[in-house]
């Protein structure tokens, strides 16, 4: 439990542009004290002291606005930053050197017994109020994308946004590990692309295309052409 809390410290420090000491990490982040009191009653849930470990996580819960059930399982260096409603799971596993934002769900679906929680790989990166839901494997190094909706497996090295949430890989260079934003927005891609396609059809018809579809169309072209310029950085 120790070490646990050890690599806790040191990943928050190394990742965190605003930690300026281990102190300031130790004293003040919520997602630091959320930890402690996780591997807490994780030990005591362990050697089978379920209410008292359900207690401690609750009380873990009031003080810092986390909740990770103490039967979950966690690797070492999570990073929960800022941390505000994050709720994981009884039966959710995450592996090394994760970083979470705030509002994130890692939850179940149904009443199911059993595993019903996702596993998430290695150096995963999940964004803001994004909701993984359901007993599948969400691969090493893959993002989810903020207020992403994720319902089925993710392969590694990729990237999920949209509700529900779809894959988008990324080419070439790979994005850095903290960049939750500037990604493709597919939605926006197909819509653009079916006006492009009645501006065509519309054409062909002899059909007058009004100036606001062509200021449209002209920004679709734009934003086809700025999201093909992030998938490939």
């Amino acid at each position: 439990m120790k070490k646990g809390i050890l690599h806790d410290l040191r990943s928050i420090r190394e990742r965190d542009p605003a930690a300026r000491s281990c102190l300031e990490i130790v004293l003040l982040y919520s997602g630091f004290h959320a930890l402690i009191f996780y591997r807490i009653s994780h030990a005591l849930y362990k050697i089978r002291l379920k209410f008292l470990a359900r207690f401690v996580s609750q009380l873990g819960r009031l003080l810092t606005g986390i909740e990770i059930h103490p039967g979950a399982k966690i690797g070492r260096g999570l990073f929960i930053d800022h941390g505000m409603g994050v709720v994981i799971g009884e039966t959710t596993e995450i592996g090394d050197y994760c970083t979470i934002f705030q509002g994130v769900t890692l939850g179940g679906t149904g009443k199911d017994t059993g595993k019903r929680h996702p596993t998430i790989g290695d150096e995963v990166l999940i964004g803001a109020g994004a909701k993984v839901l359901g007993p599948f494997t969400v691969g090493d190094r893959a993002r989810i994308a903020a207020n992403a909706v994720v319902l089925s497996e993710v392969p590694p090295d990729s990237t999920v946004v949209g509700v529900p949430g779809r894959i988008v890989r990324i080419k070439g260079e790979r994005v850095p590990n903290l960049d939750h934003v500037h990604i493709p927005d597919p939605v926006a891609q197909e819509i653009c692309r079916l006006r492009i396609r009645i501006e065509n059809l519309e054409k062909t018809q002899n059909i007058e295309v009004p100036d606001i579809l062509q200021s449209k169309v002209r920004g679709c072209d734009e934003l086809e052409e700025s999201s093909n310029k992030v998938e490939t950085t």
